[in-house]
């Protein structure tokens, strides 16, 4: 029995010894390269990011209670002596699990490896004054903290450091703008140191190191800020409520406007209707009574001074009603009209009229101030070149040149100097403040023995408008139509046969 118990330990012995031995000859073989490297620079450049990465770190802080899933919010004020000149800033941070880090309110950087320690240069972020740095860490399962340092090398030679320890802060609860603040609230509690820098967990800490980019400030334009946006959106409310406001004034115009419209056509239905049949009636009464006479009677005069005198008037009574008829605010209709007028205007003269017009006058609209005044002004100098011209051919040109309407009214008889001209007899001056109060104007040339030119010009820009509402003028009633040849209407025709 002993010999076999001698010789089981004996095996057990060579079987296990030969299996541990084994694994620590391969040890020794695979660590050699390593002891052997470590007298090489290479080794150097190792241990160089390790104390990079560890060095100007304090220590791992946390809050008070330590859970899985747990979010930890810290904060930390400091301050740059005031005048001094920042030569460099080095920011080395890393979070057990991952992190936000944020520096005067500005979200700079974020990790996730807590393994790796990461650097920022913040040398352009900062300058002297008060700044305050603020993380948001997360905890993913056991234990969790957070290691932190920063060092501003000064141009003076001095140097501001801000470690993680027990003087920053916790945030208990999510608050608003809370890492822009400049000041702990009263409910914020300090933070607790949980381990020097390679304290269990970390003692096999870290394994990497990353550098970043150098940060540069964030600039914000005008047109970015916060007052510039308010203005502004100050300024589109204003201009909506205005929009809001004209467009209010625009229909209530607009509905004044049309009842004007109405009222218009209706005076000159009115008129057209019941002067018109008076003064149609009162001619004939008087061309009956004529005939009863013998010819060379006084009472046969008087009837003939009678009929003369309502053709006229029923002339008259045409120009008025054409003048108030809404229907006969476009510019087509005012050329039409003062064509017609001249050709009958000059028929019992011994001046022949010719028509010089623009073909396909638009139905722009022609509103009334303007076309009555024109009017009476082209009135005015046909009356004038019927009296005193002497001609013998009278030209009448309407067209239209860079946004105005002209109209010419051309002689050829005996002229005159307009120097020497009574203003007051030949309506000159009437002429001249009728164009006036249109914004147009009067132009007068003649010279003895070569006839005479009058010019009137008025911008269209100011009458020109599309008759946008025309829809709401078929509305208007159809006995309103009666007034539709502008004036030529039962009245104008029995005065003219008669």
């Amino acid at each position: 029995m002993l010999r076999r118990e001698q010789k089981s330990f004996f095996n057990f012995f060579l079987r296990w010894g030969f299996k541990w031995g084994g694994l620590v000859l391969l040890s020794l073989v695979l660590l050699s390269p390593v002891r052997l490297f470590a007298d090489e620079p290479g080794a150097n450049a190792a241990v160089d990011w390790l104390l990079e990465a560890t060095n100007h770190l304090g220590k791992w802080i946390w809050d008070t209670n330590t859970f899985d899933k747990q979010t930890c919010r810290l904060w930390k004020a400091f301050e740059i002596p005031a005048g001094a000149k920042i030569s460099h800033a080095t920011l080395l941070i890393t979070v057990d699990n991952g992190y936000t880090l944020f520096l005067d309110g500005q979200e700079i950087g974020r990790g996730s490896d807590w393994r790796t320690v990461t650097e920022y240069d913040v040398t352009q972020l900062l300058a002297p004054g008060r700044h305050t740095v603020a993380v948001e860490g997360f905890n993913d399962r056991l234990e969790g903290g957070l290691i932190f340092g920063l060092e501003i090398q000064l141009a003076d030679q001095r140097v501001v450091e801000v470690l993680s320890d027990d003087t920053w802060s916790v945030v208990p609860n999510p608050l608003r703008h809370w890492a822009s603040r400049k000041t702990p609230l009263p409910d914020w509690h300090r933070a607790i140191v949980i381990g020097s820098m390679h304290h269990h967990p970390w003692e096999n800490w870290p394994v990497g190191f990353t550098v970043g980019l150098p940060l540069r400030p964030v600039i914000v334009h005008f047109w970015q800020a916060g007052w510039f946006q308010l203005v502004l959106v100050t300024v589109c409310l204003l201009a909506l409520l205005f929009s809001v406001w004209l467009m209010t004034q625009l229909t209530a115009q607009s509905a004044a406007q049309d009842f004007l419209q109405v009222e218009r056509a209706r005076i000159a239905r009115d008129i057209q209707d019941d002067l018109g049949a008076q003064l149609t009636q009162l001619v004939l009464l008087g061309e009956v009574a004529q005939r009863e006479e013998p010819a060379d009677s006084p009472a046969q005069i008087k009837f003939n001074q009678l009929c003369a005198q309502a053709r006229e008037l029923s002339h008259a009574m045409d120009e008025v009603v054409w003048a108030v008829n809404s229907r006969r605010d476009t510019l087509r209709d005012f050329v039409s009209y003062v064509c017609k007028y001249a050709q009958i205007f000059l028929n019992p003269t011994p001046i022949r009229c010719r028509l010089d017009v623009e073909p396909e006058i638009p139905a722009t609209a022609f509103d009334l101030p303007v076309r009555r005044n024109l009017f009476l002004a082209v009135k005015e100098a046909l009356n004038n070149a019927a009296k005193y011209s002497e001609a013998g051919e009278l030209f009448l040109r309407i067209y239209r040149k860079d946004h105005k309407l002209v109209v010419a009214v051309e002689d050829n008889g005996k002229g005159f100097n307009p120097a020497q001209a009574s203003a007051e007899r030949n309506g000159l001056a009437n002429m001249a403040q009728r164009m006036s109060e249109i914004s147009g104007a009067c132009e007068l040339s003649s010279q003895p023995g070569s006839g005479c030119l009058v010019v009137f010009t008025v911008p269209l820009n100011r009458t020109s408008r599309r008759v946008w509402r025309s829809w709401r003028r078929r509305r208007l009633p159809d006995e309103l139509a009666t007034a539709k040849t502008g004036g030529n209407g039962p009245a104008e025709a029995n005065l003219r046969n008669g």
